[in-house]
C-alpha cells in the first residue's frame, strides 16, 4: 500500500467499528474515504476535518456503492444486523463484496463476528460467516476477515447503561460465564494495521478480544471506575426470547460455549496489549 496514493474506502464510517478504523488509518497518514448515508451529521463532517473524503453511498444500492468505491485500493465492510436484520445484512455483505471485486479492490477487509466460523447456530453469526465465504471466492488479490467479540462500548449503550446508573448490570447469562470482550478503539488497530501490513494480513482470518471476565466481576470493575457499586442481575432468558430469540439463542451459546479467541496469542503475534476492561471504563465519563 502507498499511503501517498492509495485510497481506503471506510463503510460504516460514523458507527462504531468504521469510525475507528477510519480515526486510525487518518491518524496514520492514510487516504481515508469515509462513506456514509448521512454525510452532512457531526461525525461525517468530524471526519472530512481531520482529512478524509466523504462520500454518500447505501448498503442496499449498488449503484451508490459502485460510486464509492470507484479508484480505490482498499475497502473495509461491515453490516449492522439490528439495524439491518439477519436477512438484508446478509444480502448487503455479499453486495458490498460483489462490487468490490467489480470494482478492482485490491484489499478487503471485513469485519465480521467472533467465533462465526464455529457453527454457533445464532443466525446473525452464521449470516455473517456466509459473507466470509462469499468473500473467499470472489477471488480477491488479498483479502482479512476480522471476528471481534462483545464490544466493551456495548456497556454504555442504552442497552446497558440506564441499569447501570441504578447500580445493575442485567444480562441472561448464568454468574460463572466468562464473556470475553474487546474495545472498539482496539477493533480499529487491528482493521487499520490489516490494510498498512496487507500483505502480512493477507488471507488471515482473525479472532479478536482484549479482556475476559465473568458478569459478576465485570459489575465490579465498571463499579470501581464508577465510583459506586454495580451488581450483575441474571435477567430472565424468556423475557429476551420474547422480543429476539436471536439474541437468546447468542446468550444462551455464551453460557454453553462463548467465544474462544487466544488474548495472550494476539498480543505476541502483533506485539499489541489489547485494552483491558478496567482501562476501558476508566475513560468513561459515567
Amino acid at each position: 500500500m502507498n499511503k501517498d496514493r492509495d485510497v481506503i474506502l471506510v463503510c460504516g464510517a460514523t458507527g462504531q467499528q468504521g469510525g475507528a478504523i477510519a480515526r486510525r488509518l487518518l491518524s496514520s497518514g492514510c487516504r481515508v474515504r469515509a462513506m456514509t448515508r448521512k454525510p452532512q451529521e457531526a461525525k461525517a463532517q468530524a471526519l472530512a476535518a481531520a482529512g478524509a473524503e466523504v462520500v454518500d453511498a447505501d448498503l442496499d444500492d449498488a449503484t451508490s456503492l459502485e460510486r464509492a468505491l470507484a479508484g480505490v485500493w482498499g475497502a473495509f465492510a461491515v453490516q449492522n444486523t439490528l439495524e439491518a436484520g439477519v436477512e438484508r445484512e446478509e444480502e448487503q455483505g455479499k453486495r458490498f463484496a460483489e462490487v468490490a471485486k467489480k470494482s478492482d479492490v485490491s484489499h478487503l477487509v471485513y469485519s465480521s463476528v467472533g467465533s462465526a466460523d464455529r457453527n454457533t447456530w445464532i443466525p446473525h453469526f452464521d449470516n455473517k460467516f456466509r459473507v466470509e465465504q462469499k468473500i473467499r471466492s470472489l477471488g480477491f488479490p488479498s483479502w482479512t476477515v476480522l471476528r471481534p467479540v462483545f464490544f466493551m462500548d456495548n456497556f454504555v449503550s442504552p442497552w446497558f447503561k440506564p441499569e447501570i446508573d441504578k447500580g445493575r448490570l442485567a444480562m441472561a447469562v448464568e454468574p460463572d460465564t466468562v464473556l470475553q470482550m474487546i474495545a472498539v478503539d482496539d477493533i480499529g488497530w487491528f482493521g487499520a494495521r490489516a490494510f498498512e501490513k496487507h500483505e502480512e494480513m493477507n488471507g488471515v482470518d482473525l479472532d479478536i478480544a482484549g479482556d475476559q471476565h465473568t458478569l459478576p466481576q465485570t459489575a465490579e470493575i465498571l463499579g470501581r471506575a464508577a465510583g459506586k457499586k454495580i451488581e450483575f442481575v441474571q435477567a430472565p432468558i424468556e423475557e429476551v426470547r420474547k422480543w429476539s430469540a436471536d439474541y437468546a439463542k447468542m446468550l444462551e451459546w455464551f453460557d454453553r460455549v462463548g467465544y474462544a479467541a487466544d488474548i495472550e496469542a494476539l498480543e505476541k503475534r502483533f506485539s499489541y496489549r489489547p485494552t483491558t476492561l478496567a482501562e476501558w471504563a476508566a475513560k468513561v465519563n459515567w
